[in-house]
């Protein structure tokens, strides 16, 4: 049954269309059918609008989270939360309405190998594609790569453009594997390139005193933590990995015997 038209169905009709781009129905066609006394019409057309408003989300939360590349298993429902700090897992989780790429914050997270570092940073960004925004997730090495052979093709500037239609890009492991000084290099200029214009989302197991093997350059090493702290919410896991003790569990160690052998 069709809800009895009001005025709050009248201006959310008329903003659904102006976000089509439909100008010219999205301020003549309220007055026009009130104007004609199809009251009921446009509560049911309005009714019709919000079918195809929720058809649009859906179809875009789904390219979304096709060009997002991330896990799918690793999102806030699969996460252990017994296993996550609780208040790194506030913390995440205060992001997940993405009001901080609107600021253009970053978000860095560190912790030894195998504390979910991983895990929480791929949580946000699912939580983020469904809200409508536009995340990467990628290796730090492997994203690397493909700016050093696009700066090796003189197209690193092109390069660097087309990520910017992300709202945020999670560089996963960042320090990982030791780069070369030009590797080092192509790094630093993709964090300048989005300096207080888009979103990193960061996980490393090198707290930034340790970041000079990243950079090589003490310059460039201090340069990089200023752009990258100056707006950022920072998250420390301090915990024993989860990796290590899911690996005791598999493999308890067997009590030693009385009886000589």
């Amino acid at each position: 049954m069709t809800v009895a038209y009001t005025p709050a169905i009248g201006e959310r009709l008329a903003a659904l269309l102006a976000d089509w781009k439909l100008s010219t129905l999205a301020t003549e066609l309220v007055p026009r059918f009130m104007a004609a006394g199809q009251d009921e019409a446009l509560a049911l057309l309005a009714e019709i609008c919000e079918l195809e408003a929720d058809a649009r989300k859906e179809r875009r939360v789904d390219r979304l989270r096709r060009a997002s590349k991330l896990p799918p298993a690793k999102s806030f429902d699969a996460l252990d939360r017994e296993r996550v700090p609780r208040a790194a897992f506030l913390k995440i989780q205060a992001l997940a309405n993405g009001d901080f790429l609107d600021r253009a914050e970053n978000v860095l997270l560190f912790g030894l190998p195998g504390v979910g570092k991983s895990h929480l940073a791929c949580a946000l960004g699912h939580a983020l594609v469904e809200s409508g925004r536009s995340v990467l997730f990628t290796p730090t090495y492997q994203l690397v790569q493909t700016l050093l052979a696009a700066r090796r093709d003189l197209v690193l500037p092109k390069a660097l453009r087309a990520l910017d239609v992300f709202d945020a890009i999670i560089l996963d492991d960042l320090g990982y594997v030791q780069q070369t000084a030009e590797e080092a290099e192509v790094l630093f200029t993709l964090m300048a390139e989005r300096y207080e214009r888009r979103s990193l989302i960061i996980t490393s197991n090198l707290v930034f005193s340790e970041w000079n093997r990243i950079f090589k350059s003490p310059m460039t090493t201090a340069a990089a933590i200023d752009r990258l702290v100056h707006h950022a919410v920072i998250i420390e896991i301090d915990r024993g990995s989860v990796r290590a003790e899911e690996a005791k569990k598999r493999n308890p160690k067997k009590p030693k015997s009385d009886e000589q052998t």
